[in-house]
């Protein structure tokens, strides 16, 4: 019998939370009855820097570290984090992007330039990727803190995993006053 693993790489920026969408995307496929190991890397992640994180479901899993080239999923919420990680995707990945840039240091000063459509670049090596507005969604859902979280929405349609999972793993990862606009950021990152 063969021992499927799935693999989902999340690159962000400090600060955009996706630490916290690695938490809850690794308890919904947990109630899922997967077996899944995660491993995240910080980097400078307080002072905007590079976040990554590794998540890998399956009947069972050996390694939380997905290897270079067998990602099945890149799940990016800034687009330059989200191109730089390409390499990590096995060929017919598929990529869900927030269309958002943060313009690094570099770019500020002048000494870099940051790249132009990045989305059609992304696009035309992994046709399957969806660009998503994760500031509009999470804007309508009533709060901006939760672009996260309808980026998580956006993800979970490509996933084979109950509703009920997710929204259990919401109601225990975030906390009891902020629930109600994650849940609504949520379900209309579904609707993408």
């Amino acid at each position: 019998m063969e021992n499927k693993v799935t693999n989902i790489l999340l690159a962000g920026v400090g600060g955009q939370g996706t630490l916290l969408a690695s938490e809850v995307l690794s308890e919904a496929l947990m109630l899922g009855g997967y077996d899944v190991k995660k491993s995240e890397i910080h980097g400078m992640s307080q002072r905007g820097g590079s976040v990554t994180s590794h998540v890998r479901f399956g009947s069972k899993v050996y390694s939380p570290l997905i290897p270079e080239g067998d990602a099945d999923f890149l799940f990016g919420f800034e687009l330059l984090e989200t191109m730089r990680c390409l390499p990590m995707l096995r060929p017919g990945a598929t990529v869900v992007v927030n269309d958002l840039k943060i313009i690094p240091a570099p770019v500020a000063m002048g000494q870099e330039v940051y790249p132009a459509d990045i989305p059609a670049k992304i696009a035309s090596s992994f046709p399957d990727t969806v660009l998503v507005n994760g500031m509009d969604l999470a804007m309508r859902a009533g709060n901006v803190r939760t672009v996260n979280i309808a980026l998580l929405g956006a993800l979970s349609r490509r996933l084979d995993l109950a509703e009920q999972h997710w929204h259990q793993a919401l109601t225990g990862q975030v906390p009891e006053r902020f629930l109600a606009e994650n849940l609504k950021a949520f379900e209309l990152g579904r609707a993408v």
